[in-house]
């Protein structure tokens, strides 16, 4: 198993969550969200973001708008449409079932403690307790 690869895989997965969830909090600029996706170290990559926000645009799940900017040119800000809200409410039912899931999984490693000599403990697969009819 490639580990850098599949931590790669986790984060494309809960991408296009995170950046409807960035979207929800109001109007935002696209650089602001790849700041926020760079800070919480779920993206680095600019090229994965206005490809991502064209899909969710071509899907009805966002719209922008451009405003003059003082600075430069007219700037492209990002907002959720009804279609995007509900889809982000869809998605976060989804998201805390699965956090669920998953930390039920992961937590029932601490039922089993490592030996004090340092080797990974030995799980059985099968109970060996024979059924009391058998």
């Amino acid at each position: 198993m490639n580990i850098e690869n599949a931590q790669v895989q986790m984060r494309k997965g809960i991408l296009e969550f995170c950046i409807l969830h960035i979207i929800s909090r109001g109007e935002v600029y696209a650089s602001d969200m790849l700041d926020e996706l760079t800070s919480a170290r779920i993206m680095v990559v600019e090229g994965t973001l206005y490809p991502l926000l064209t899909r969710l645009k071509n899907a009805g799940l966002l719209d922008y708008k451009w405003v003059e900017s003082t600075s430069g040119p007219p700037r492209k800000y990002y907002i959720l449409t009804d279609l995007g809200r509900h889809s982000l409410e869809s998605l976060d039912e989804t998201w805390h079932e699965l956090s669920e899931s998953v930390n039920a999984i992961v937590n029932k490693a601490a039922q089993y403690h490592k030996p004090a000599n340092g080797s990974t403990p030995v799980v059985p697969l099968v109970d060996p307790t024979p059924p009391a009819n058998a």
